[in-house]
């Protein structure tokens, strides 16, 4: 496997508990991080992290090491993710019309107290949910484009057009604000 989670997902299999409490440790923040990129919201973030750990616990007897332990885990984060998004559609609707209006109005040259962070979250919420999933775990987790395309259930090339196509909207929506803060650029 070659997978340094390897020990304990087999004591977990093997039905010892702490073994999988202890992946859930070591997993837990990676796993919040990715559910908040997803979602922005820190309640639905944690809602679907433990949504992912207990599906994993359920799962655990199906994972066979084709992949490593934490790219699996973010397989089912991001399954959770998506399902959430589909399910939350209507919410996401009007989020998006308030995202675009308050980004006009909270432009840095007007309002000087303007959130880079807020300013960035609010644009990663107006991608689709798989252009989103794609920038999270490439940009900010740092996988690989064949790390993300294993978590994501999809081709490189599919995540490689995923990240250009966000990247090019993330650009546009942000270049207002790429005068007022260095790190807008990074897109």
């Amino acid at each position: 496997m070659g997978d340094p989670d390897e020990t304990l997902v087999r004591a977990s299999q093997n039905g010892d508990p702490a073994a999988f409490e202890a992946l859930v440790r070591q997993h837990q923040r990676m796993i919040h991080s990715l559910t908040y990129r997803m979602t922005g919201s820190l309640a639905d973030a944690e809602d679907l992290a433990q949504e992912t750990f207990v599906r994993a616990y359920e799962q655990i007897g199906q994972y066979h090491g084709g992949a490593k332990f934490s790219t699996w885990l973010y397989r089912i984060a991001i399954n959770a993710c998506l399902n959430w998004r589909q399910r939350e559609h209507r919410r996401l609707e009007v989020h998006t019309q308030w995202a675009s209006s308050a980004e006009t109005e909270r432009s840095p040259a007007s309002n000087g107290h303007a959130d880079l962070s807020d300013l960035v979250q609010a644009a990663l919420l107006r991608l689709p949910a798989r252009q989103r999933a794609a920038i999270v775990l490439t940009v900010y987790d740092g996988l690989n484009h064949a790390e993300a395309a294993k978590a994501l259930g999809c081709s490189e090339t599919t995540v490689s057009w995923r990240v250009f196509a966000a990247r090019r909207k993330l650009k546009a929506w942000l270049q207002p604000h790429d005068s007022h803060y260095e790190t807008v650029r990074q897109f």
